[in-house]
């Protein structure tokens, strides 16, 4: 079997935004399908790329990469070389998204090819994981994220993640760029979560890197602790490693980081091995599942929790294929009141993870990444390039 194509889809799909604690009216959004096809027939598909899961599709010049330069490497190569197409890619200096894509792209084929989902191929190792809802950011008073958080609790989620007020100022109701925190505000939520969750419901916490200063990032810490919280997300920038290792020092709540920063399993285990971190965290936007494979066996090695950030097709069937004594939680959201979660979009027949009564979802169980795709969708809402 060799590799005859690589190519981008790109089409329009609607959205409707939550900013600021409202429903925005609805906008169009371009999501993309990566598709690699093969001279036996067979092919692979990987939706998204780019930003949350697998909902935002790759940019233009993303595109073009694609099109072009990794095409270029990919055709008439047995599809089944991931583990040398990564290092290809790697050594190449390509945008890590992009290594991602093709790496999932040719998972999604290989399992297709094999009739079995990818965390079979994997190595299965359960068919069930346990979820937490994860809220848009800014979502409203500290009232209203109790009462979402109550509203969660009783739709069977047992772990809840606040994601508080950042770049916007709680108090006067309007954007705030030059102060991406608000401390006080993000400590009341907290408080007040907990008061309406009770002391049963795991909580968890992430600023996503906006508290400018190590006493910022200490003061809630430790407030989180008082009100037992399980970790605590990425408080500060990603590039201040010393501030984070004083941090795991000085703090009893697990930290969990990096989130975001760039380099895959090579950045997160020198984050490891420092004590930058207490638990650690990726998805498959920073190299694939490959990458997210290789990351998890080091954690598993040092002892340390290896929690899957954001949601999506991809990440589910790695969980899938993980002990949850390394990788507990599944990541459900973004969520928010009035946000349809559970609803389908446009270009498929389901959705990835429809949560249970008991807070878990089921990993999904067809060939590949387990896409049902509106093909009639896809096709009629394509844009022409």
């Amino acid at each position: 079997m060799r590799i005859v194509d690589l190519q981008v889809v790109p089409f329009e799909v609607p959205r409707r935004p939550f900013r600021a604690g409202e429903l925005l009216p609805e906008t169009t959004v371009v999501q993309t399908l990566t598709k690699v096809v093969t001279d036996e027939g067979a092919e692979g598909y990987y939706l998204g790329g780019r930003g949350h899961g697998d909902q935002d599709g790759l940019l233009p010049d993303e595109r073009a990469v694609l099109r072009g330069r990794i095409r270029s490497m990919l055709l008439g190569e047995d599809p089944f070389d991931r583990e040398k197409f990564w290092h290809w890619m790697w050594v190449a200096n390509l945008p890590e998204n992009l290594i991602s894509a093709v790496d999932m792209v040719l998972w999604d084929l290989q399992a297709r090819a094999f009739g079995v989902p990818v965390h079979k191929l994997l190595g299965g190792c359960r068919t069930k994981v346990k979820a937490y809802g994860s809220t848009f950011p800014n979502m409203g008073s500290p009232e209203e994220y109790a009462e979402h958080a109550l509203a969660c609790k009783r739709q069977g989620y047992t772990h809840y993640k606040i994601h508080p007020y950042y770049f916007w100022d709680p108090v006067a109701q309007k954007p705030d760029r030059g102060r991406p925190s608000h401390i006080e505000q993000d400590i009341e939520a907290c408080r007040a979560v907990r008061a309406a969750v009770g002391p049963d419901m795991v909580l968890s916490f992430d600023p996503w890197g906006t508290y400018r200063t190590f006493e910022e990032a200490l003061r809630v810490g430790r407030e989180l602790e008082r009100l037992n919280f399980y970790w605590y997300e990425h408080p500060m920038l990603e590039y201040r490693v010393a501030a984070y290792e004083k941090l795991c020092r000085e703090l009893d709540i697990p930290v969990l980081s990096p989130e975001i920063a760039a380099g895959s399993f090579y950045t997160r285990a020198d984050w490891i091995v420092r004590g930058a971190s207490d638990m650690s965290r990726i998805d498959v936007l920073r190299g694939g599942i490959t990458g997210v494979k290789k990351m998890v066996s080091v954690c598993e090695a040092y002892g340390v929790k290896c929690e899957i950030h954001m949601s999506g097709f991809a990440n589910l069937q790695i969980l899938g294929a993980t002990s949850e004594d390394t990788c507990e939680y599944y990541e459900r959201g973004l969520i928010a009141p009035g946000v349809d979660y559970d609803t389908p979009p446009p270009y498929l027949d389901e959705i990835c993870d429809p949560l249970d009564s008991e807070g878990y979802v089921t990993v999904p169980q067809e060939p590949g990444m387990g896409y049902k795709l509106k093909w009639d969708y896809i096709e009629e809402h394509r844009v022409q390039e």
